[in-house]
C-alpha cells in the first residue's frame, strides 16, 4: 500500500506540472504577435515529445545512472514507482525547452529547434541535474565537508528555472533581436502583447500547477509538507505585489510576478519559514520588472517574454535566498550553508550558459537556426505551419 500512495502521489504531481505546459504555450501566445500564436503552441507540444525521448533514452541515465531496458514485470515492481518518478522528472525536464521557448520566439526555426531540445534535455540539463539531486562526480559531498552542507535546490529554482533562463541566454544572443525591434539610430519598436487574456490564462495555468512542481517534489506521500505549499503560496504574492508596483499595474508584468515568486522559491519552499518566502518573492517581483526593463531597453537584448530575467535571475536568486532565508537564525529549518548555496547555483548558471552557447552556435553554423527575414515579416505560422491563428474566412 505505501508503494501505490507514493505512485499515485508522484502521478498526480507529474499530471500537475505536465499541465503547466499549457501554461507556457499561453503566456507565450499571448505575448507573441497573432502572425506567431500557431508556432507557440505547436513548439511547446512537440518540444514535450522531444524532451520525452531524449529523457527517457539518455537523459535520465545520465542524471541517475538508470534506464528502461528491463523487462515490463521488472518495470512494473513497487506498482512502477520508478517509473512514474521519471514521468516526473520528465515534466521538469521538457521545461528547459519550454522556457527557451519564450525568449527565441517570432524568429526561430522549428526543426533547428527541436534539434537543440533534444540536446539539451539529453545531454546539457541532465548533467547538471545529476550533481544535483543524485550527487554525482562527488561534488555534493565536497561542499557539504567544506561548508558544512551540500547545495540544497528542493524543487528547482537552480536546476529547472536557472538553467533554463541562462541556457534561453545564449540562445537569444545566437539569435539576435526580431527584424523592427530596435532602430540603427538606438530607438526601440513595441511589441506588445496580442492577446492579454490568453497571457493571464497562461500565467494562471503555470501558477496553480506549481504547487505540485513544489509539494510533490517530495516524491513520497511521507515527505508532504504543508509548509511547502503556503512559502509557495506566500512568494506567489509578494512576487505578484512587488512586480504590480515596480511595473506601474502593466498587467505583463503583473501577470509574471507570481511566476517570479514561485520561481525563487522553489530552492527552500521546504526550509523557509513563510515570512522569508514572502520576502523572497518581493525581492524577485522587484527583480524581474527591473532587470526586464534594463535587458530590453538598455542592452537591447531581445528577450521575448522575458525568461531570462523571470526563470535565469530569479531562479539564481531562489538559489542563493534558500542559504540566506533558510538559516535558523532567520526562522529557517537550517540544514543549508551560504557558501554552497553560491557555489552550486554559479555552477548551474555556468554549466547552462555555456551549454546553451555550444548547442545553438554549433545548430546556427551547421544548419541556420534564424528564419529569414521574409519569413519573419510573414509570421511563423504562415511561413511554418501554413496556417494562421484566426483565418478570415474559410473556404
Amino acid at each position: 500500500m505505501q508503494s501505490a500512495h507514493d505512485v499515485l502521489f508522484v502521478l498526480l504531481g507529474a499530471i500537475m506540472v505536465l499541465a503547466m505546459h499549457a501554461g507556457f504555450a499561453f503566456l507565450e501566445v499571448g505575448t507573441v504577435r497573432r502572425k506567431n500564436q500557431v508556432n507557440a503552441l505547436m513548439k511547446i507540444i512537440t518540444d514535450f515529445g522531444a524532451s520525452t525521448i531524449a529523457y527517457f533514452f539518455i537523459g535520465y541515465w545520465i542524471a541517475y545512472d538508470m534506464n528502461f531496458f528491463s523487462s515490463a514485470q521488472t518495470l512494473a515492481e513497487m506498482n512502477g514507482l520508478q517509473l512514474v518518478k521519471f514521468f516526473f522528472l520528465l515534466t521538469f525536464a521538457a521545461a528547459i525547452p519550454a522556457i527557451v521557448s519564450g525568449g527565441i520566439a517570432e524568429r526561430a526555426r522549428f526543426y533547428p529547434q527541436m534539434a537543440a531540445t533534444f540536446l539539451l534535455v539529453a545531454i546539457i540539463y541532465p548533467f547538471f541535474e545529476g550533481i544535483a539531486w543524485n550527487g554525482n562526480f562527488g561534488i555534493q559531498a565536497w561542499m557539504e565537508a567544506s561548508f558544512g552542507a551540500p547545495f540544497h535546490d528542493f524543487a528547482g529554482s537552480i536546476v529547472v528555472h536557472a538553467v533554463g533562463g541562462w541556457i534561453a541566454l545564449g540562445a537569444v544572443l545566437m539569435l539576435g533581436p526580431r527584424h523592427g525591434r530596435y532602430g540603427k539610430d538606438g530607438v526601440m519598436y513595441a511589441h506588445p502583447p496580442s492577446n492579454i487574456p490568453f497571457l493571464a490564462l497562461g500565467a494562471w495555468i503555470l501558477t496553480v500547477g506549481w504547487f505540485g512542481f513544489n509539494v510533490m517534489s517530495a516524491q513520497a506521500v511521507e515527505g508532504i509538507s504543508g509548509l511547502v505549499a503556503v512559502n509557495s503560496l506566500m512568494a506567489m504574492v509578494g512576487g505578484t505585489l512587488a512586480a504590480l508596483v515596480m511595473g506601474r499595474n502593466d498587467p505583463g508584468f503583473t501577470h509574471n510576478g507570481p511566476l517570479a515568486g514561485l520561481v525563487a522559491v522553489c530552492a527552500g519552499s521546504d526550509i523557509m519559514h513563510p515570512i522569508g518566502a514572502l520576502a523572497t518573492g518581493l525581492i524577485a517581483g522587484v527583480l524581474f520588472v527591473w532587470a526586464f526593463t534594463l535587458t530590453q531597453n538598455k542592452w537591447k537584448i531581445d528577450d521575448v517574454l522575458g525568461v531570462w530575467p523571470l526563470h535565469g535571475l530569479c531562479g539564481a536568486w531562489g538559489g542563493v535566498a534558500a542559504g540566506i532565508f533558510g538559516t535558523t537564525a532567520l526562522g529557517g529549518m537550517g540544514g543549508v550553508a551560504f557558501g554552497s548555496q553560491l557555489l552550486g547555483s554559479l555552477m548551474g548558471i555556468g554549466i547552462a550558459l555555456i551549454g546553451g552557447l555550444v548547442v545553438y552556435g554549433l545548430l546556427k553554423k551547421m544548419v541556420g537556426i534564424r528564419l529569414d527575414q521574409e519569413q519573419e515579416y510573414m509570421g511563423a505560422d504562415l511561413a511554418v505551419h501554413k496556417i494562421s491563428a484566426s483565418p478570415e474566412y474559410d473556404r
